[in-house]
């Protein structure tokens, strides 16, 4: 059986196939999951929210328009819905360098699975939480700069700008990091 795109699964998903769509769901459930978590800091919300993101491409099945990839769409819906949960809960969202929870591990351990990942995403939390999503989108998620623009509501000039710092700023925490342990 050959694997189908997701605008295959999407269009099977319109006409009725309710296969495709949990095929979509558990295509992308996991990265939602931990892309909302950076937003809310709460695993358990993240998980509540992903899910309100698959109702929503549920009841809303119509209102994708195939104009960006089905990831990008997504995305588009899990920010609007973790940005949504934060004003409704009047959060400030900090960056902290201890701000993930224990009990990502798991989830996390799924997303990178070697040591090298492992370092890496250490340094990634180190970054803003701009330059976090960017690299995720960009790095992890592998959207193109276009995609990143639109989830981001930002010109792709600014995303350029935005990637760029961010992987600069990773670069010179990798590098503290390796002196650290040299030392």
């Amino acid at each position: 059986m050959e694997d189908k795109t997701d605008k295959q699964l999407y269009k099977e998903f319109l006409f009725g196939d309710n296969k495709s769509f949990e095929k979509i769901v558990i295509k992308y459930k996991d990265s939602i999951i931990y892309f909302i978590q950076r937003y809310v800091k709460s695993v358990d919300i993240a998980e509540d929210l992903a899910q309100d993101v698959f109702v929503y491409l549920l009841l809303n099945k119509k209102s994708y328009k195939f104009e960006y990839s089905l990831k990008t769409y997504l995305y588009t819906i899990a920010k609007s819905k973790a940005l949504n949960y934060l004003k409704r809960e009047k959060r400030i969202v900090q960056l902290d360098e201890n701000q993930f929870e224990d009990e990502l591990e798991e989830l996390e351990e799924r997303v990178f699975k070697n040591e090298r990942a492992e370092n890496l995403k250490k340094a990634i939390q180190k970054l803003k939480i701009d330059y976090q999503n960017a690299i995720y989108l960009a790095d992890i998620e592998e959207l193109s700069y276009n995609e990143i623009a639109h989830i981001l509501k930002k010109t792709n000039s600014g995303v350029k700008v935005l990637i760029h710092r961010a992987r600069k700023a990773l670069e010179k925490i990798m590098m503290e990091e390796a002196y650290k342990y040299e030392n």
